[in-house]
């Protein structure tokens, strides 16, 4: 959930809390207001029938076309002690000047005459609907809660995405941002402190990675190029050493295994320093090649070199895909991806190589991964240890891949590895 909804969420939680609090707090204070109201009037209409009761006057008829009611009746000294002097409550009573029944405030007061007589007054004068009160409170909450929730749903999802949008400008760019890749520069103005600092932050680390990116690129290359002579000295002077014919056969042995070793480090080292000249750009030439014709010269040689593991080889042709890219490189791809078609293959198995017009797939047979795919494009990352791998044949595709604007992505269904090199 974005950031701006779950804020829009929180307040409108909030909100709602607050107006059911405010509507119970609203109907308590106009209850109590109304009942004092009643209570007042009816104290003073009750003080006014006791005088004239105690006093011998005659009492108000009860149709004298007023709404307030009233009785007197006797009651035993018990009765007075039990129940106190005063008490009020809501009750419904027939109204004789409404001719209909209605809510009443009702006040019973207990007084004693001269002669020690116990008498209850009971005094009921009409008041409110309490159910329609109750009703009129939840209509109006209800209609101020909408009210407000949409004012903050627009207006206030309009506050916050005018006081986000650096973020989301920065999260944007941070989403886009490739290291050592063409970068946009990060324009985000914004006079928010934070954002400010927080933009800041973003482009030093930026400046900073591609700083360090760029040593560790230099680094791998200048190494891997320094490297080569040493490395082709002593493999001349250990193949001299195996051509002494006086060399006992055992030494022999070690010379060769030292050879092989050799070999293997010289390969994983020309291919560091051929991934380093891609991140580079030293392959600044590039001609329209046709990847069709690439796949076609190169086809009965891996047949030939792999034939010794039975593995069948079916070629889909839909069309003729066509880039933009360097001849070398290109020859790189198709071979990387059919040699370890080949090689990750199981005996016995298949291959399968559909080409169109956009896209180059390898699909063969095998057991699934035995890492984490994402893991699959990463350097020196392999199935198993094979003398005759580097661990990089897939991260040179990746990177001639990115280097063109390519995509390559992997897949594993139904016992087959498939690769897919795409172009936009």
């Amino acid at each position: 959930m974005k950031l701006i909804w779950r804020l829009t969420f929180r307040i409108s939680f909030a909100l709602s809390l607050l107006l059911a609090g405010w509507a119970v707090f609203f109907y308590v204070a106009v209850i109590d207001e109304v009942n004092d109201e009643a209570d007042d009037a009816l104290e003073e209409y009750s003080e006014r029938i006791i005088r004239r009761h105690l006093g011998g006057e005659p009492l108000p008829a009860a149709d004298d076309g007023t709404t307030t009611i009233y009785s007197v009746v006797g009651v035993d000294a018990a009765y007075a002690d039990h129940y106190g002097p005063e008490r009020y409550s809501d009750d419904e009573a027939y109204i004789p000047a409404l001719d209909n029944e209605a809510p009443v405030r009702v006040l019973k007061t207990i007084f004693r005459d001269a002669e020690g007589r116990y008498f209850e007054l009971t005094a009921a004068t009409p008041t409110i609907e309490k159910e329609d009160l109750q009703e009129a409170v939840f209509n109006w909450v209800v209609i101020l809660y909408l009210s407000l929730l949409l004012s903050v749903v627009f207006i206030g999802g309009w506050v916050l995405w005018r006081s986000l949008r650096p973020l989301y400008v920065l999260l944007k760019w941070l989403d886009a941002y490739t290291v050592g890749g063409r970068n946009a520069p990060l324009d985000n103005p914004t006079r928010v402190t934070e954002f400010r600092k927080l933009t800041d932050a973003a482009r030093r680390s930026a400046e900073r990675t591609e700083r360090l990116f760029e040593e560790q690129k230099q680094f791998i290359g200048n190494a891997s190029h320094e490297m080569q002579t040493p490395l082709a000295v002593c493999r001349n002077r250990l193949e001299m050493v195996a051509a002494d014919p006086d060399l006992p056969e055992r030494q022999l042995g070690e010379v060769l295994s030292v050879l092989q070793t050799l070999e293997s480090l010289t390969r994983l080292n020309r291919t560091l320093l051929l991934l380093s000249k891609i991140d580079n750009g030293q392959f600044p030439e590039s001609e329209e090649v046709c990847l069709n014709d690439v796949l076609e010269s190169h086809l009965e040689a891996y047949a030939e070199i792999y034939g010794h593991r039975g593995i069948s080889l079916r070629v889909e042709r839909q069309g003729r895909m066509r880039c933009a890219m360097n001849g070398s490189l290109a020859e790189m791809l198709v071979t990387n991806l059919l040699k370890n078609a080949y090689v990750h293959n199981r005996p016995g198995g298949s291959i399968f190589i559909r080409i169109t017009d956009r896209s180059l797939m390898f699909a063969n047979t095998g057991d699934p991964l035995p890492f984490d795919r994402a893991d699959l494009f990463k350097r020196f990352r392999q199935g198993g240890r094979r003398e005759d791998s580097t661990g990089l044949g897939l991260a040179l595709a990746e990177s001639i891949c990115k280097r063109y604007g390519m995509e390559i992505t992997y897949a594993y269904a139904d016992g087959e590895h498939r690769f897919t090199v795409s172009r936009p």
